[in-house]
């Protein structure tokens, strides 16, 4: 980069007069207010007199009439080609992609020819913010955009790679044709340099608002404001070139702050910074590779419309890291450019080594793909290192640490959709995920690990699970995919071995979500360093077959056999199995049981349920003692055991998706099996009967009254209801049981609907066999968990046919049992819940009974009522709320009780 000079004061007054000049897109005229070069502390201010009100819409956002002086150029008598002389000596600049010139509060843009037309990447993230407004680090957008020049005015253009066709192909004009690149900003050539470069004035783009790029959209935004934004940076690399700029937006309408959520708006205003990175793309496009249903990566995908098929053909590519071997002959080589991760530097130092082990415990896959050493650690620079090294720059792979309250992690990337080639991809570590993770760790395997005495965990312990965490973030930053089958692919008994473990972990793969090790025991023997997940052997595998060269081919066509051989290696080897296609990698109500989210041990979850049952127990024993800091409120404890809760239910929930589920296995054409088998009568009749005792009975450990009285003067009772009515909602989800229906059609001899709620019937009512014995309150509210779901499955939204008419027997059978116990029934309180129970039996029934109206976000209303909500009996569970039912887009949920 150079930086020049000033410009002589007549010459800014020329060029202040065509910088007016700001075409169609102009968002506002800009004043002069500071001088220097476009920094932090030496900013460009937009200025706006008065502010206009914000449009709801970048797209809405007025242009104000442009006026301009014509400015002299090249060809018009010598003062043009003086006045570019004066620009490329005395004016503030920047030498690298673009030249960028500062010409006082001005900016220009000089484009080589060589650059017009040319594909480039533009990348938006988030840099700094107001509390709540989003998260520095957080992406924004990435674009293709392609600079162009018509005449005395140059474009830039959005430009969209997911239609394609094979130039040499007759149809590719047709398809050009269809897919123009969008223009979406114009800019008059206001002078040309060397080679007739155009030099245009990008003020207005950088300080305005960029539909494409804007954030607004992420933080609930109305507006921008641009009376308070500024423009504090632009700096031009060979290969890129970064802006920083600094906005403030106004918060929207109430509804639609609340609609943004988490969005994160808290007040009026949010100021950000947000950060652009113009990119050049490869010269030449990675060679991609075609996406396989049964390896998990990623995906760009295109429509080719220029193959033999008689349609256009979905092509679906895989995103990975461009590796090239040095020795392409050797079977296992350095890279030409390995993948470098920095470490941020607001990491806690404590954690820094684990971050870089997270980050270089994938070397080993890596080597098995043939590339030795091809990922790597680094710290990043100091600013006396590198003034100009920036963690959003795209050039640089960064394992962030963000200040949030927010308990996740995340990785994004940043592909060539001409390839699928990942071209940055960053890691998004937040600050309090270190805690979520610890509840975790105490909650699932605290009973098998003697470090867990007090809180807080020590570092070392701490350490090993942000390890974890940043793995398998980085895994995604791979291209890899969460594989949810994964846990169901070992036996119990191989999960219990600590030698198995040692070498192959408690799940094949750290990309699915199965967390600690909670179905070892004690007298397993399992080492504490083995309770966690590692890199497994489906991870080194899937990134063999996605990054491993096949030399003799030529066209990602050419790679299919070879492809092909690889996934076939799953016949043999099942534990190299990933999901099954169609099921979504989050789905709350999986058709597959062993395909779940939080499960270890799922190829049999009843078994794996009563052992992690197990050491649940003995942790809620020991809570008050690791939840006792000296001097501190019952906080830790009240959240502790609100976990443990919501544990239990997440456990019993695997077994539900036994009940009505299909196993499966992802084949391709020419693999022998089934690819669909529905699970077998008795597994079925064994889930609903394990759930019977141990989810719908409260277990006596769950209650402790000494930790109740310590958290609380009331509210254990509506915590298991709560964590039962998810249960039973899950059960009867009308998706199982319109699938059990189908089911029992093909085969006769399933588990059938009919025989589910025979079973329930007959389980959760048991006490009208013997009526003189009294319905305790936990049982009360299980039944009336019972009749609230089919309430809501019969009275909200049009149920299916099938499924109406066998809740409603169910429930004139239930009226009718009801009916000849009571005369029998000697307690009072149970003698007047049965009562309730036949006259809500009666309203469910009845399509006319009014209905209360529920919380906010209820279900919609029921047949001749007024709003429905679930649980009217109870009042306590609101079904739209629970995390349990819902499909939830992070890859560290928090389920929670309280």
């Amino acid at each position: 980069m150079r930086r020049g000079h000033r410009l002589p004061s007549w010459l800014i007054g020329v060029l202040g007069v065509g910088a007016l000049v700001t075409g169609a897109s102009a968002q506002s005229l800009v004043r002069p207010a500071t001088e220097g070069v476009v920094s932090p502390w030496d900013p460009i201010f937009a200025v706006q007199d008065p502010a206009p009100e914000a449009p709801e819409t970048p797209e809405a956002s007025p242009a104000p009439p442009a006026t301009a002086a014509p400015m002299p150029g090249p060809g018009r008598g010598g003062r043009g080609q003086r006045t570019y002389a004066q620009l490329r000596t005395e004016a503030r600049r920047d030498d690298g992609l673009f030249t960028v010139y500062r010409v006082d509060d001005a900016v220009y843009f000089e484009i080589p020819t060589s650059q017009l037309g040319r594909d480039l990447l533009w990348v938006t993230t988030l840099k700094r913010n107001t509390i709540g407004a989003g998260y520095g680090g957080d992406p924004v957008a990435d674009r293709v955009v392609r600079w162009e020049r018509q005449g005395s005015r140059v474009f830039l253009r959005i430009v969209d790679y997911s239609v394609v066709a094979d130039p040499a192909e007759p149809i590719a004009r047709a398809v050009a044709d269809a897919n123009v690149p969008a223009i979406v900003r114009a800019f008059p050539v206001l002078m040309t340099g060397e080679d007739d470069a155009p030099i245009i004035d990008v003020t207005a783009l950088l300080l305005g608002e960029i539909a494409e790029f804007s954030p607004r959209a992420r933080l609930g935004a109305r507006g921008m404001d641009q009376s308070r934004s500024y423009l504090e940076k632009v700096v031009a690399y060979p290969q890129n070139i970064n802006v920083q700029v600094t906005q403030t937006y106004t918060a929207g309408a109430p509804a639609t702050a609340a609609a943004a959520g988490r969005a994160g708006m808290r007040g009026a205003s949010g100021t950000v910074t947000v950060f652009h990175s113009l990119v050049t793309l490869p010269d030449t496009p990675m060679s991609p590779r075609l996406f396989d249903s049964r390896v998990g990566y990623f995906t760009t995908t295109a429509w080719d419309y220029g193959r033999a098929e008689p349609r256009a053909v979905r092509r679906q590519y895989i995103t990975r890291h461009r590796l090239e071997k040095q020795d392409p002959d050797a079977a296992v080589s350095a890279p030409v450019r390995p993948i470098v991760y920095y470490v941020d530097p607001a990491t806690p130092a404590k954690f820094v080594p684990y971050v870089r082990q997270g980050i270089e415990d994938w070397r080993g896959a890596l080597e098995a793909a043939g590339f030795r050493e091809a990922i790597v650690a680094r710290d990043a620079p100091t600013p006396a290192e590198d003034p100009d090294w920036d963690p959003e720059d795209v050039r640089y792979a960064v394992v962030r640490w963000l200040p949030s309250t927010l308990e996740n992690a995340q990785g994004p990337r940043i592909i060539d959709p001409r390839s699928g080639e990942i071209l940055d991809a960053d890691v998004l570590v937040y600050h309090n995920i270190q805690h979520l993770a610890s509840m975790w760790y105490i909650t699932q395997v605290g009973a098998l690990d003697p470090r867990v005495q007090r809180l807080p965990l020590p570092d070392d312990l701490v350490g090993e699970l942000v390890r974890g965490i940043v793995a398998h973030e980085i895994g995604h930053t791979l291209g890899l995919r969460h594989n949810m089958r994964a846990s169901s692919l070992y036996t119990i008994d191989q999960i219990r071995d600590p030698a198995w473990v040692r070498e192959h972990g408690h799940t094949p793969s750290l990309m699915d979500y199965a967390r600690f090790n909670y179905v070892a025991q004690p007298e397993d023997g399992i080492a504490v360093e083995d309770l966690v997940p590692k890199i497994g052997p489906y991870d080194r595998w899937a990134v063999r077959w996605g990054y491993a060269p096949i030399v003799a081919a030529r066209t990602p066509d050419e790679e299919r056999s070879t492809l092909d051989a690889w996934a076939r290696e799953q016949e043999t080897t099942p534990h190299l199995r990933f999901m099954t296609s169609g099921e979504p990698e989050q789905a709350p109500f999986p058709f597959d049981p062993g395909q779940q989210r939080e499960a270890v041990g799922d190829s049999d979850p009843v078994r794996a349920t009563t052992l992690g049952l197990r050491n649940l127990q003995r942790i809620t024993a020991r809570l008050v003692t690791i939840a006792s800091r000296p001097a501190e409120p019952w906080d830790d404890l009240r959240e502790l055991y609100g976990r443990v809760v919501a544990q239990w239910r997440l456990e019993l929930g695997h077994v539900s998706a036994v009940v009505g589920g299909t196993d499966s296995h992802e084949l391709h054409v020419g693999q022998p099996g089934l690819r669909f088998q529905p699970v077998s009568r008795a597994r079925q009749a064994e889930a609903v009967a394990f759930l019977l005792e141990h989810g719908f009975r409260t277990p006596a450990f769950l209650v402790p009254p000494d930790l109740l009285r310590l958290i609380e003067p009331s509210g254990v009772v509506s915590r298991v209801a709560v964590a039962q009515a998810s249960l039973m909602n899950a059960l009867l989800q009308p998706a199982r049981l319109e699938r059990m229906i189908e089911q029992a059609v093909i085969d006769p001899t399933t588990y059938t609907p009919l025989q589910l709620l025979t079973d329930l019937r007959a389980g959760l009512w048991r006490e009208l066999e013997t009526p003189v014995t009294p319905v305790d309150l936990y049982r009360r509210n299980v039944q009336r968990v019972y009749l609230d779901t089919i309430d809501a499955r019969l009275n909200t939204g049009t149920p299916n046919a099938e499924v109406r008419a066998l809740l409603r027997g169910e429930l004139r059978l239930l009226d009718q049992q009801v009916g000849r116990a009571l005369p029998a029934v000697t307690d009072v309180a149970t003698r007047r819940h049965l009562q309730d129970v036949r006259e809500t039996i009666a309203t469910i029934l009845d399509p006319r009974a009014m209905r209360p109206r529920g919380p906010a976000g209820a279900a919609p209303a029921g047949r001749g009522g007024q709003a429905l909500t679930m649980l009217t009996s109870t009042g306590l569970y609101d079904e739209a709320a629970d995390p349990f039912l819902s499909a939830i887009d992070a890859c560290w949920p928090d389920f929670r009780i309280d």
